[in-house]
Parts: C-alpha cells; structure tokens; sequence
C-alpha cells in the first residue's frame, strides 16, 4: 500500500515511536486500575492524553500511539457508553494524539499511529499474553472490524494492530484491516522465538508477508532480549520494514495488576535492531520519555 507513512519507512533514519501510555499517565496522578485502562480517560480526561503524547514528541518521538489499546465496543458498553458514543471516544483518540503533534515545537514531520489491542486486552484479564481465546478467526475478525472501521475513519497515518499473541488473531486482524484505506502494521507479543500463544515466529510472521495493507511487521511489550531475534527474523521472512518496541523487561502480575523486576531497556541497542532491518523503534510499557529521548539520540544522524 502506497502512503506518506510507507515511504517515510523507506527513507532516512529510522522513525522513532513512543514509549508506555499508562506509566507516563500513571506518572502525572491517574489511577487506570479499572478495566478501560487508559481508554477511561478518553472521556473523562481528554487532555491527559494530549500532555502524554506531547511529552513524548518533545522527548524525541516521532509517532504517537493513541491511547486506543483498550476502546472496544463491548468495553464502553461494560460502562454503560452506547455504541455511538463509543465510536466518538475512539475517534477522538487519534484527534488528542494530532492536538499533542500541533503543539510540539519540532520541525519533524510527526505522525500518528492508531492502536488498536487483541481481543484480550477487552477481557482486561491478562489474557492477551496467553491467547487462544477459544474464539474462531471469524469471530475474532467480527470483533475487530467495526473498531478498526471507526479509527480508520478518523484518519490515522497508520494503524497499530498490536500486542497480538497468536496466529489465529494475526489472520483475523489481517482480514479485518483489508479495504480500509489505511495502512497497519502488525505487531506480536511474544516469548523467545515463538507468539505467547507458542505458534514458532517464522509461521507467525509469513501471516503478513502478501498482506499489502501491513506496511511493517514486528514485535512489542516483550522482553528486550526477545527483540533483535524477531527482527532479524521478521525482516526474512516478509521483506518488509520492521517494527520493534518492547517493554521495559519488568514482568506484568495480571492478578495483582502491578509490574515486577528490573528495567532491562537499553537504549544502546537500538543501533543492532536497526542493523538487523527495524525502521520503527521505541519502547512499550514501563518505557518512558526519558528512554525515548536516548532512542532517539542514538538514532539521530551523525
């Protein structure tokens, strides 16, 4: 698919993405303990969302992710939002991300990228990093589609269909972004070489590989230690630029709702996952504009 966001990926230095929504909330006061996560604050705090993004693109940043991840029809409802209000809070995702763009003070060419999670990340449940949901792929492209129909329509330069932990739910998304106008990328949680799920990367990967809507393909909130493997393997099985951003290397406690361990980001790396074909770098949870700011300036050219 031919678009300003695709030929960005095949020029210059690599585009920088931004690091965790919820820790950069979470930071400036905002409890997202309740199931919409940061979703919540579309409606009730559409400003927070702005100042995150904001932070960011002055962190270095050059493609926000909205704060979509967790906006799904059956979520609203679960609040009581019917489905037309629903459709205004997603839409109204990608508009706090270009306000945050219209007032960064950069002559770099920002851009923004619609989230949009798996199935589990609705069931707030922890599931998205297990998988197999017992759903069909039919079932999961019907539960995809109108979500991905409404942030299409709002205008993103790029969709994000990410944190995707199987293959059944790549094929559904692959099949739900098809005639939509906007490109995607794709891009799996995953453990080792293989989806959280267990399905082996390079099976995972091929999925995408004739899928023209999907401009990049890669991996995000994984280990860092998982993520120069599935570069070099995303970027030889498909051929197409690769996308990276994993989280901090902490370890997310679905039951308590809370992160353990240590850090194991290093923005130092970011020049090998360059090396090995990713055109799209920056960080997921735990990762914050601090981080941002050194990914950027390793990238920066010399």
């Amino acid at each position: 698919m031919t678009s300003d966001f695709a030929d960005a990926l095949g020029s210059g230095r690599p585009l920088v993405l931004d690091g965790g929504m919820s820790n950069q909330l979470e930071s400036a006061g905002h409890d997202l303990s309740d199931g919409l996560w940061s979703a919540r604050l579309l409606a009730e705090d559409p400003e927070a969302l702005t100042g995150a993004h904001l932070a960011y693109f002055e962190a270095g940043a050059d493609v926000a992710i909205t704060a979509s991840y967790q906006a799904t029809f059956e979520g609203f409802a679960r609040r009581g939002v019917g489905r037309q209000r629903a459709a205004e809070l997603m839409a109204s995702s990608v508009e706090s991300a270009r306000e945050a763009a219209r007032r960064a003070k950069t002559d770099r060419r920002l851009w923004v990228a619609a989230s949009a999670g798996p199935y589990g990340a609705m069931l707030a449940d922890g599931s998205e990093y297990r998988g197999r949901y017992g759903l069909s792929v039919a079932g999961l492209e019907r539960f995809h589609r109108p979500r991905l129909e409404v942030l299409a329509a709002a205008r993103p330069d790029v969709l994000a269909l990410e944190t995707v932990p199987d293959t059944d739910e790549a094929a559904a998304l692959l099949r739900a972004v098809r005639g939509l106008g906007v490109p995607a990328w794709l891009s799996y949680t995953v453990a080792g070489d293989r989806t959280r799920a267990g399905q082996p990367l390079e099976e995972a990967f091929a999925l995408a590989a004739d899928a023209e809507e999907v401009v990049a393909v890669g991996v995000n909130c994984c280990a860092p230690g998982d993520a120069a493997g599935a570069i070099e393997t995303a970027a030889r099985v498909t051929g197409k630029p690769v996308v990276v951003y994993p989280n901090s290397g902490e370890s997310w406690d679905a039951g308590a709702r809370g992160w353990t361990g240590r850090s194991t980001f290093a923005p130092g790396e970011v020049r090998g996952w360059r090396d090995a074909g990713a055109r799209l770098i920056g960080g997921c949870c735990r990762v914050g504009p601090e981080e941002i700011a050194s990914v950027a300036a390793t990238l920066a050219p010399a």
